[in-house]
């Protein structure tokens, strides 16, 4: 069975406020038992002096204890206890319940079981469930000298248990109950209050989350709460627009696989419609027209097989130690037809004495390439890109700028995202698919290392990627 926030939150102050006023009465009960025993004792102790007092007299005046049975009759109905007096030889004098009178108990016989007043006082005990142990004590009676011996038995001791319960119901229980239900009426309201200030963003979340089940990414929450909930509002946010950014780069991502593949398919079509109805001949030109669009097409689709790899985390590397100049002189050589073709001067700035680095150099070559051939594809004739490569903090460090131009502030956050272009319009002149740089960060994001652009617009941009530098067994650097 659900039950509502209204109800889980009365429930909690209702419990709360049930133990606290509990524990409270206990811990009032218990202190209050403790000090009407105290009292009762001090009372029975002197009791049971008064009682002493009294025999002594009598003996004192009577020299003897005949006759003792009435006194000891009346000061027993007196203090409602049972009184048991025994001279020095042991012998009864006198017994309240008149029972154990003449008796005489010693407390010692030869080979023979000990019957005692003190045996006999702990059998009534055991079954007066109201009497203390302490009372059976024997108390001498003196005079100038020991007379005898007093046994006083409260059986008819007060209920302390009881008392002490109507003693703290009558001085603070109604209290308590009243300031219970007070603190009930209270928790009622507050509960009211809180579940409207709790539940207010919650039932925004919960309409918002079904807008988002429907579709609409676009839908906020609003909250100007300091706290938690403020706090869970605008963390809804945050992943609201990055669920907006990722189903507007999932259409966007549509959109360019579907423009990317149109535009080779149409020309794949266009020349085999022409071929087959003899307007155009078979010849080595064709050929090689619709070879170059079926490549644009497998490229693509190698990229995005190698992107989704990537995602999945099962981009396979072949780690061996290579030289990075070599790799970087290498993808400069491969390049430089379409360098030359607009006039492009490159420059390189990479030491001899950089370190082997222990990379994958297909993978490595691939970044290399893509940053070149994007800065050549975004700088203007006659135009420079300068290729740097350095040493710094257990890392290698390469960069490729350009005098390009440049790439718009509000553009940089996503430049890495695939399929983002600053060029809206998808010109084949000035990019490939778009996923050239995306895949260049998953590289070398799974090296161990980092990318990152620089950028003004009309002065041009400046890639630079990370590469760790090996370690010994011992975690040292090596050289």
């Amino acid at each position: 069975m659900r039950h509502s926030l209204n109800f889980r939150l009365l429930a909690a102050f209702t419990v709360v406020i049930v133990v606290i006023i509990s524990t409270v009465f206990f811990f009032t009960y218990r202190n209050t038992r403790d000090e009407i025993s105290h009292i009762q004792e001090r009372l029975q102790t002197a009791q049971d002096r008064r009682v002493e007092i009294e025999l002594a007299r009598y003996y004192q005046l009577a020299g003897t204890w005949d006759g003792v049975q009435p006194a000891v009759l009346q000061l027993a109905k007196l203090y409602n206890s049972r009184i048991i007096l025994t001279n020095n030889a042991g012998i009864v004098q006198a017994d309240s319940d008149q029972k154990l009178t003449g008796t005489k108990y010693t407390t010692k016989d030869q080979g023979q079981p000990v019957i005692t007043v003190e045996g006999i006082l702990g059998s009534l005990l055991r079954a007066n469930q109201n009497t203390a142990p302490s009372d059976q004590a024997a108390m001498p009676i003196a005079g100038a000298h020991t007379t005898g011996v007093l046994y006083v038995l409260h059986t008819d001791s007060q209920d302390i248990d009881r008392a002490s319960l109507q003693i703290t119901y009558n001085t603070i229980g109604r209290f308590f109950l009243w300031g219970g239900l007070l603190a009930i009426a209270i928790a009622f309201l507050l509960t009211y209050v809180l579940s409207r200030r709790i539940l207010a963003p919650v039932k925004a979340l919960t309409g918002v989350t079904r807008e988002f089940g429907k579709g609409d990414f676009s839908r906020r929450v609003d909250s100007d709460d300091k706290g938690e909930m403020g706090e869970l509002a605008r963390s809804f946010n945050t992943m609201a627009d990055g669920l907006e950014r990722n189903e507007r780069l999932r259409r966007n991502m549509v959109a360019d696989i579907a423009h990317e593949l149109r535009t080779p398919l149409s020309n794949l079509r266009g020349y085999l419609e022409a071929v087959s109805d003899g307007l155009v001949k078979p010849d080595d030109t064709t050929i090689h027209s619709l070879n170059d669009e079926a490549s644009s097409l497998s490229r693509l689709v190698d990229d995005l097989q190698e992107l989704s790899l990537a995602d999945a985390g099962e981009l396979k590397l072949v780690l061996q130690p290579e030289d990075i100049s070599r790799l970087i002189k290498e993808t400069v050589a491969a390049s430089q037809t379409k360098i030359a073709a607009k006039g492009i001067i490159v420059f390189t700035d990479v030491p001899a004495s950089l370190p082997e680095l222990n990379i994958d150099s297909q993978r490595i070559k691939q970044v290399l390439y893509n940053l070149l051939d994007n800065a050549v594809a975004h700088t203007g004739r006659d135009g420079r890109i300068t290729l740097t490569a350095w040493r710094e903090e257990g890392q290698v460090y390469v960069s490729v700028s350009d005098t390009g131009e440049g790439i718009p502030a509000e553009d940089l956050p996503f430049i890495f995202e695939r399929f983002y272009r600053v060029d809206k319009s998808r010109t084949r002149s000035t990019g490939g698919t778009g996923l050239g740089l995306t895949i260049a960060r998953r590289i070398v994001e799974a090296h161990g290392g980092r990318i990152d652009v620089r950028s003004k617009l009309g002065e041009g941009t400046t890639f630079t990627f990370s590469l760790p530098m090996p370690v010994n067994e011992h975690g040292e650097i090596i050289s």
